[in-house]
């Protein structure tokens, strides 16, 4: 009979992120937790979303959603991060994911992406004008870019009141090339 050498690991608390919720009818912004890793990993890893951002890469490396989340909830991290929880009307638990990354002067850019079974149902623009007119981090103004081969992102910031202010490219991790990108500004009083 040999002795019982299983080891049994506390479970990882849960690091508590020091941001607003902020509130629409269908759906709540709130931040990042553990338990969307495996949403989070299931979504982002679509290759239609991953081609469609700068820094997702396809195919998600193992242990993707881990970095993702140790990011979204680190002291020090250079973004707020929200995701885009419908459970309140019965909805899924993570639609997406929403973020605003600090810059120089009172600025911010805006960031998104919608899991492709709810795109074209308004979510991505609910979610840009509620984070838009919370304006957590108190901005002056916002910027965002996006490919130019998504006209649809480019819809949802004109909706959201963001002027078209010029042409620029960067780097997709997913397409591993530069990609053009029409960059976006909205002021904010």
């Amino acid at each position: 009979m040999g002795l019982d050498t299983t080891v049994v690991k506390p479970p990882v608390a849960e690091k508590t992120v020091v941001q607003p919720v902020v509130e629409t009818e269908r759906f709540v912004l709130r931040p990042v937790r553990r338990s969307d890793m495996g949403l989070w990993g299931h979504y982002a890893g679509d290759s239609r979303v991953a081609v469609m951002t700068p820094s997702i890469p396809h195919p998600l490396p193992p242990a993707a959603g881990e970095a993702f989340v140790a990011r979204a909830t680190s002291d020090d991290r250079e973004a707020d991060v929200w995701v885009i929880d419908a459970t309140k009307s019965e909805g899924g638990e993570v639609l997406g994911v929403i973020q605003l990354e600090r810059m120089d002067r009172n600025q911010s850019e805006v960031s998104y992406w919608v899991a492709p079974a709810f795109w074209n149902t308004g979510l991505a623009s609910e979610a840009v004008r509620a984070l838009v007119e919370a304006n957590p981090m108190g901005n002056a103004t916002m910027f965002a870019s996006v490919f130019q081969d998504n006209p649809a992102s480019a819809r949802v910031l004109v909706n959201c009141g963001f002027e078209y202010i010029g042409d620029a490219e960067t780097f997709a991790v997913a397409r591993n090339s530069k990609v053009p990108t029409w960059t976006y500004l909205k002021k904010l009083s």
